[in-house]
């Protein structure tokens, strides 16, 4: 059973555009079972040092504006070594980053505003997982791990995976997703899925790649080994339009 945790950084609504961050990411990583449970000690771990119990959430946002239990991150020195732990989790655990994202402003000025870029931006990853895990020999399946949106969401999002299963997608048929046991998961972040933090910490520096490509992130630099890559080809980083 590999896991592909899913979380997001931006607004996927094209209505109204954020002018300071005008992009949407959906950020994949994908794990096997031993791989996962390695990383996920390992997260525990810098909780623990930091704040004597696992209960903690990470999230990027809190992280960088150093707000509620991340309010210890002002003191520079818990900061630094904060940063390098986080970020030896980041280099050495072993998974694979399959990610999309959306430049709103030029996806709307060749799409216009009806599409819902969240699935599409779904179906692009389950596709590369789907690739990437049909070259490793042996039987495999594969859950997909969401962060709950609300009802109305979950159900939306659910209907689009069942009619992915069902049709299969432009460069998959419905067998190759039946032959993965596919199946999907919505997860409260009350139950505090390291899996889901890591990819929530993943995506933000790739929004930022996105906005300005040309601009110092080195977040971004350390990720970008492990992005699913083929023969020297990059298939886990796309930007859409």
């Amino acid at each position: 059973m590999y896991y592909l945790f899913l979380d997001e950084s931006g607004d996927h609504g094209l209505s109204n555009i954020n002018p300071h961050f005008p992009v949407f990411v959906l950020c994949g990583v994908l794990f096997d079972p031993d791989d996962y449970e390695s990383c996920r000690k390992r997260i525990n771990e810098i909780k623990s040092k930091y704040w004597g119990n696992k209960e903690v959430i990470l999230h990027s946002s809190d992280i960088r504006k150093c707000q509620k239990e991340f309010q210890i991150l002002f003191d520079l020195d818990i900061k630094g070594n904060f940063v390098k732990d986080i970020n030896d989790v980041i280099i050495n655990s072993k998974y694979v980053i399959i990610s999309d994202g959306i430049d709103k402003e030029s996806y709307i000025k060749k799409y216009g505003k009806l599409s819902n870029v969240y699935e599409l931006c779904l179906s692009f990853i389950i596709e590369r997982a789907v690739f990437y895990l049909n070259d490793i020999p042996g039987d495999k399946s594969l859950c997909i791990v969401i962060e709950e949106r609300g009802k109305k969401e979950n159900k939306q999002l659910q209907v689009h995976f069942d009619r992915l299963l069902a049709r299969g997608t432009g460069f998959i048929k419905p067998d190759r997703l039946k032959a993965l046991k596919l199946k999907i998961e919505f997860r409260s972040k009350k139950q505090n899925i390291n899996g889901l933090q890591l990819a929530d910490l993943i995506a933000y520096p790739i929004a930022r790649h996105i906005i300005d490509k040309n601009r110092a992130n080195p977040a971004f630099d350390i990720l970008f080994p492990k992005f699913y890559s083929k023969n020297n080809k990059v298939y886990g980083l796309k930007t859409f339009p």
